[in-house]
């Protein structure tokens, strides 16, 4: 049976949230980059930039999960790295200019949904006095804050943690020390909770934590093997949290 937290620090995508995959050019943003730089940039050539660029992007997270403490990129990085590198000068500027909400735009999901469960986890454990924490990789951070006070689960946090407001990205350690430090729990006696093992298991380990979580999630199913990485538990979804709860406190109700 594992120890009885003091605190639950979260993954946002896969554990609070989950969306089916998006296409990496929505066609509003691409509408969007376009009136933007004036037509400067072909409809069909922001879309297969943004495509690519998601591609790049992608890989380069999973590269820099490898490294010893990884940070995120700032908003302007992302956008000149990976998508307007062959734009013209000031088709670039202008989307420089703008990278912080063009970040937002391509963050945001229409179709994320809370996951199942995962109200009446956050409801036990906040009734149980357990502060709780967000603790996320992410391009743009305020469209998870937004997505949260949507569905009226923004009060359950005393603090949301994002890797492009932060700095650190999972798993470097620094991110879930902050979300402890924040809540005023020390770190070993804190559950993670997370949907990968390269980057939410192995940072939880990495920070100390006192339990690391795997709840699963369709991109768990889809990361590599990790032989060397195993979580305290395993769970489906936050039914599946909530009884974790239950067992390691006696009752949460």
């Amino acid at each position: 049976m594992l120890r009885s937290p003091r605190a639950l620090l979260l993954d946002f995508g896969g554990v609070l949230a989950d969306a089916p995959p998006q296409p990496p050019a929505p066609p509003e943003l691409v509408r969007r980059l376009s009136q933007l730089v004036g037509g400067a940039v072909a409809d069909q050539q922001i879309a297969a930039d943004l495509t690519e660029g998601a591609r790049r992007y992608s890989a380069w997270r999973d590269g820099a999960g490898r490294t010893a403490d990884p940070v995120e990129l700032s908003h302007s990085r992302v956008w000149a790295e990976f998508v307007t590198g062959s734009w013209p000068g000031p088709a670039r500027d202008a989307v420089d200019r703008e990278a912080t909400p063009l970040s937002y735009a391509w963050t945001w999901r229409a179709d994320w949904a809370v996951r199942p469960g995962i109200p009446e986890a956050l409801r036990a454990a906040t009734a149980a006095g357990l502060p709780l924490a967000v603790v996320s990789n992410t391009l743009c951070g305020a469209a998870h804050r937004d997505f949260l006070a949507a569905v009226g689960l923004a009060g359950s946090f005393a603090a949301q943690f994002y890797s492009d407001e932060a700095g650190p990205r999972k798993p470097n350690p620094r991110l879930a020390l902050l979300a402890a430090d924040a809540v005023g729990v020390p770190i070993d006696r804190c559950w993670f909770v997370g949907d990968t093992l390269g980057r939410d298991v192995e940072g939880a380990r990495r920070a100390g934590a006192g339990a690391a979580i795997l709840m699963r999630s369709p991109r768990t199913d889809r990361e590599p093997p990790h032989p060397a990485v195993v979580p305290d538990a395993r769970i489906e979804d936050g039914h599946g949290l909530l009884a974790l709860l239950r067992q390691a406190r006696g009752s949460v109700d």
